[in-house]
C-alpha cells in the first residue's frame, strides 16, 4: 500500500489492485475566524471521533447514491479501520467542488449580504468553485471552466443536474430525521470517462441545522446510530 497523499481531512493510498483507500482522520477545517467551518481551508481542531462520524455519514450516503443509481466511486467501507475503498478517478483540473445552496448563509452572506438574509431560501442554487487554498477557491462559471478546457459545458449541465438530485437525497433524508440542510458541498471526477461522484458526503461538506443549532459531523453522527 502506496501513501499518494496526506490531505487535511483524509490520507490517501493506492492498493495493489489498483483501487484507493482513504483514511479518515479526527482533523476539522476552519474559518478565518478560527471556528469550525466545513467551507474552511485551513485544519484548526482536532475532534476525537471525528473521522469515523464522517465515515459513517459517508457510507450511508454513498450507499444511498449508488442504490439510486448514480455513479460514484465508492466499493466499500471498514468502519472498524476508519477506511474508505474506492476507484480511481481524474479531477476535473486540479480539483472542482460544486456547491448547492438551500438557505443563505458562508461565504453565499459574505457575497451577497446587500440582497438577503441569513436562512433565507434558495432554490437549489448551484455554483462551482476551484480547489486552490491559495487563492481561497475562488468561484467559476460554466462558461471560464470551458474556456479553461477544465470541463465541457455539457459536463456542467451534467454536474449541476447530479449535484441537485444527490442534494435532494440528501435533504429529504435529513429532513424525515427532522433537520434541516442548509448547504451541501459535492465533488466529482471522472472514471473510464464517465462523470463520478467521489470524495466523501459528511458534515465535514454540509452545514445541518437542528432549528437554529448548526450540528458539526460527531453530533450530527447521532442520528445515524
Amino acid at each position: 500500500m502506496k501513501l499518494l497523499k496526506k490531505g487535511k481531512t483524509k490520507d490517501v493510498y493506492c492498493l495493489e489492485d489498483g483501487n484507493i483507500l482513504l483514511q479518515f482522520k479526527d482533523d476539522a477545517t476552519v474559518g478565518e475566524d478560527g471556528q469550525l467551518d466545513p467551507g474552511g481551508n485551513v485544519v484548526g481542531a482536532t475532534i476525537e471521533g471525528l473521522g469515523l462520524a464522517s465515515l459513517r455519514i459517508t457510507k450511508y450516503y454513498f450507499e444511498k447514491c449508488n442504490a439510486e443509481g448514480i455513479f460514484t466511486h465508492y466499493i466499500d467501507s471498514d468502519l472498524e479501520k476508519g477506511t474508505m475503498t474506492v476507484r480511481p478517478a481524474t479531477s476535473f483540473g486540479k480539483g472542482l467542488e460544486i456547491i448547492c445552496r438551500l438557505k443563505a448563509t458562508g461565504s453565499f452572506m459574505r457575497r451577497y449580504g446587500d440582497y438577503c438574509t441569513e436562512g433565507q431560501d434558495l432554490d437549489y442554487f448551484v455554483e462551482a468553485s476551484l480547489k486552490d487554498d491559495q487563492r481561497g477557491d475562488p468561484m467559476i462559471s460554466a462558461e471560464a471552466l470551458d474556456m479553461l478546457g477544465i470541463m465541457t459545458v455539457a459536463e456542467y449541465a451534467q454536474l449541476q443536474s447530479l449535484t441537485k438530485r444527490i442534494t435532494a437525497i440528501v435533504a429529504e433524508d435529513l429532513a424525515a430525521k427532522g433537520l434541516t440542510l442548509y448547504d451541501i458541498k459535492l465533488e466529482f471526477g471522472r472514471i473510464n470517462g464517465q462523470v463520478a461522484l467521489m470524495d466523501e458526503i459528511s458534515s465535514g461538506c454540509m452545514r445541518v441545522y437542528k432549528g437554529d443549532q448548526w450540528l458539526h459531523t460527531v453530533e450530527l453522527e447521532k442520528y445515524f446510530a
